[in-house]
């Protein structure tokens, strides 16, 4: 529960002293510039699209952040993951900005670590996900006759545009997957497989994801965990990648398998919450 009292009004909501006033974006895109608005976060999927981002900075915002994966690299100034290559944000032409799927920033960690440690030649991945809006929560047309089934009541294969993303950022990735929505409302996991340039261990694997968890610019960003936990433990991690040490296997040395969890709405809208403070040059704590 909310520790403050919360109030709904005419206008919008009170959060203790806080105002936050309520706009209808269906009736028309505010004037952000007359509101005093110099960064928008979209969530409404519009964005995802060059013409749905413009429309914001038409109308006086300076930075549009994407709540999710572009539709094409065409329809974003730039990919941009805490982490991962936040280095390359360039304030002068980078003005909307996609900060892609959650399973992006719960794979693009790992990928990192094992990029410099040991190079990937290729490989899979799956993910494990919580239902989410696009699906039916009783069987029910869609567009997509596996969206059709209840949600709370399958395992549906999906579709993720995960390795799609990542490729924006790394354009020589040789990866691809995809995905499993399953009755849970929060808390996934995507399992990667790939294989490795160089031979590694599985005690070097889990002291590399150890180390970048401890420190360096994935701290607060990647975690691990080592004991044996299920989905529920991570609900509220604010982790975007928790990898499951115990859960590390390796065939021949170079074909590795590793497993990690992601609260993908707490990690995810933290992220979120910490790059529009980035935008507007604040400093994020980790």
């Amino acid at each position: 529960m909310w520790p403050e009292a919360v109030v709904a009004t005419e206008d919008g909501l009170e959060i203790g002293d806080e105002a936050i006033s309520f706009l209808n974006v269906a009736e028309g895109v505010p004037d952000w510039n007359t509101l005093g608005v110099d960064i928008v976060i979209d969530c409404t999927s519009f964005a995802t699209q060059r013409a749905g981002a413009q429309v914001h900075l038409k109308n006086g915002c300076q930075k549009v952040l994407v709540s999710g994966p572009s539709k094409t690299a065409e329809d974003c100034d730039a990919v941009l993951l805490r982490g991962i290559n936040w280095a390359e944000y360039d304030s002068g032409s980078h003005h909307i900005i996609s900060m892609a799927s959650c399973t992006t920033n719960a794979l693009a960690p790992v990928v990192k670590v094992l990029l410099e440690e040991w190079g990937i030649q290729s490989g899979f991945f799956s993910t494990v996900h919580a239902y989410t809006s696009t699906q039916a929560l009783t069987d029910s047309p869609r567009s997509s006759p596996r969206d059709s089934w209840a949600a709370a009541e399958n395992i549906i294969p999906s579709s993720s545009g995960a390795a799609k993303a990542l490729k924006f950022i790394w354009p020589d990735l040789n990866l691809t997957g995809k995905a499993y929505r399953v009755p849970v409302r929060t808390g996934s996991i995507v399992e990667l497989n790939v294989i490795l340039e160089q031979m590694a261990e599985p005690d070097a694997i889990a002291r590399a994801f150890q180390e970048a968890a401890n420190g360096g610019v994935l701290k607060g960003i990647l975690g691990v965990l080592d004991r044996e936990y299920a989905s529920s433990r991570i609900i509220g991690e604010t982790h975007s990648s928790i990898v499951d040490l115990p859960l590390i296997q390796i065939l021949d040395g170079k074909l590795l398998s590793v497993a990690a969890w992601y609260d993908n709405e707490m990690g995810y809208a933290t992220r979120l919450a910490e790059m529009a403070v980035e935008l507007a040059g604040g400093d994020v704590v980790c």
